[in-house]
């Protein structure tokens, strides 16, 4: 029986096998591009997600450490020089402040001393009682200078004069004008300071208690731990003297 010829295949048919039965060539064809794909595409997600310095030479990493060790050098400096403003501030603050309260302090003893506000403190009660005669003006400021030679801070007599530097002292009948305010027997002299140190002042020998009990007065001494002062003394306006330039 004659072989039949083989029909001839249309380009059409011959597509259709290529396409649903491929050769092995196909295949393995197929499958290497598979893989270059799958590598293609990991390494782009890797460049992508690369860090940034990544392309930098070495030396530009080097000038770029060295300008972020510059960045954070003065970044200490002038934290450094804030600190140090800020003590500085400080410390002028407790210097003026310290000032303030020496100014303070002073003026709180010229004012005592000047007699000028009222004063509490430890001290003495001397009370002077004429039994047998008058004292004597100059008996009286001798007991009054005795006190002030051993510091006495404030100085009242009969709970009405404050006796300061420039108090005035003068005997008239039956008494004695002290600024001008008029005192009579008996003075009780009211004095703030180191209790022992001013009855000492008073009984020494030959010293003021002798010298008032020999114009016949009587002399009583009591060393107290409060001693209230509210006299104050008279302030005059000055009627000649000014202010010098700059005070």
């Amino acid at each position: 029986m004659p072989e039949q010829e083989p029909e001839p295949t249309t380009a059409a048919e011959r597509l259709r096998r290529a396409l649903f039965r491929p050769s092995r060539k196909q295949v393995v064809a197929g499958v290497l591009l598979a893989v270059l794909g799958f590598a293609a595409v990991t390494q782009v997600r890797l460049t992508g997600t690369d860090d940034t310095y990544s392309g930098l030479r070495e030396q530009d990493l080097i000038d770029l450490l060295d300008g972020l060790a510059g960045t954070r050098q003065r970044t200490e400096g002038e934290i450094s020089r804030l600190e140090d403003v800020a003590a500085g501030l400080r410390d002028d603050s407790t210097k003026r402040q310290t000032a303030l309260d020496q100014a303070d302090a002073e003026v709180d003893q010229l004012n005592i001393l000047a007699g000028l506000v009222p004063v509490t403190g430890p001290g003495i009660r001397l009370t002077i009682t004429e039994d047998d005669g008058r004292v004597e003006l100059a008996s009286l400021l001798d007991t009054i200078e005795e006190l002030r030679t051993v510091r006495a801070e404030a100085i009242a007599i009969n709970g009405k004069v404050r006796v300061v530097a420039q108090t005035s002292f003068t005997e008239t009948d039956g008494g004695f004008l002290v600024d001008g305010e008029r005192i009579e027997a008996p003075y009780v002299i009211d004095v703030i300071g180191e209790p022992g140190v001013l009855s000492g002042a008073i009984d020494f020998a030959l010293g003021p208690k002798k010298q008032l009990e020999d114009d016949g007065a009587r002399v009583q001494v009591r060393e107290l731990r409060t001693v209230d002062i509210e006299a104050v003394a008279r302030q005059d306006e000055p009627r000649y003297a000014v202010p010098g330039e700059g005070q």
